[in-house]
């Protein structure tokens, strides 16, 4: 067997969701945006109710990623210049704790279940991975030349890196704390986003000016991803979120301005928007899509259908959103 998953990951994962059900029968905490801004060393807390700054949270120096632990009320900020992780309360909209994180934490991700949170170390070519109920490190696992982004796979046992400088994409075995494998896809992939209901992880090449598409249906019989498509797009994609109800991916374009519209089932661009500003950051909520703009220091919200730009909300210097931002707190 090219995989094995441990019968006590599965019965913890179980329990996990079983608890998770259980709360999502309880009252939630209104959604928010949990936007990094680098060039304040701060987030901008976006209430999605009102599409308006609710708070401003101070964090450790130049904070790029984030990933929002909804289980554990909790929001984590990879702040690289500072070499550590703020850890904010998303009730008390404060920060809780910093944890020491290496040389370069850049890419986040947090497991379904919200129990652990997963780090890139882009200096020491490694992910170190943390608890986030007692935010403490369980283990490093060695990766590729400068990983970056970070997606989960949805039964908790597979983590996938984006490895920046060799070019490939490497899937973690979270049981045997290794690389299993590796895939080769465009030129200097950063970002990833895993599409689960149909089995896919996007690879955001910055360099190729394109989005690698990959199979993940056979990656526990063969432990192998597969290459199914190449979709061109603009200028250093950075970002990019699954919309209008998983019918479209967004994808940011940092050297274009711009913003591309991908049909998911036929991976084709159906529109290409203007008029961002550096976009870096992305994600959606309901019918709503969240564009963070480094340049123009604010978020354009675009309706998800059209693309048609509704509103933009000023947010601190440079802001960037590298990951997961939004989430909502789950009642205990």
């Amino acid at each position: 067997m090219p995989w094995k998953v441990s019968l006590s990951s599965r019965v913890s994962a179980l329990l996990a969701a079983l608890v998770l059900v259980a709360a999502s029968t309880q009252p939630q905490a209104a959604p928010c945006a949990y936007i990094t801004n680098q060039g304040s060393h701060d987030v901008s807390v976006i209430d999605l109710a009102t599409d308006s700054v609710v708070a401003t949270v101070p964090v450790g120096r130049g904070p790029a990623g984030v990933a929002v632990a909804a289980s554990q009320a909790r929001v984590f900020v990879t702040s690289p210049d500072a070499h550590s992780i703020s850890v904010i309360d998303m009730r008390t909209r404060q920060v809780i704790d910093t944890l020491v994180a290496g040389d370069g934490p850049l890419g986040i991700a947090v497991s379904d279940d919200g129990l652990r949170v997963y780090v890139s170390d882009w200096y020491r070519n490694r992910v170190i991975v943390y608890d986030s109920r007692v935010h403490h490190p369980l283990m490093t696992i060695a990766v590729g030349k400068a990983p970056a982004g970070l997606a989960v796979h949805e039964s908790g046992d597979a983590v996938f890196v984006a490895e920046r400088d060799e070019d490939t994409v490497a899937v973690i075995d979270v049981n045997s704390q290794r690389v299993l494998s590796r895939v080769a896809v465009g030129s200097r992939p950063f970002a990833l986003l895993y599409d689960a209901p149909r089995q896919r992880l996007y690879a955001l090449n910055v360099q190729s000016n394109d989005v690698t598409v990959l199979d993940v249906r056979d990656l526990f019989r063969t432990g192998q991803l597969q290459v199914i498509a190449t979709v061109p797009v603009g200028k250093a994609p950075y970002g990019a979120a699954l919309a209008d109800g998983g019918a479209l991916i967004y994808v940011t374009n940092q050297h274009e301005d711009s913003v591309s519209v991908i049909d998911a089932d036929t991976l084709k661009v159906v529109r290409t928007l203007k008029g961002f500003g550096y976009p870096e950051g992305i994600a959606s909520h309901q019918g709503r899509v969240y564009v963070v703009n480094w340049m123009d220091d604010n978020v354009s919200v675009l309706d998800a259908k059209t693309g048609q730009t509704l509103k933009t909300i000023a947010t601190g210097q440079n802001s960037r959103g590298f990951g997961a931002f939004i989430g909502e707190a789950l009642t205990p």
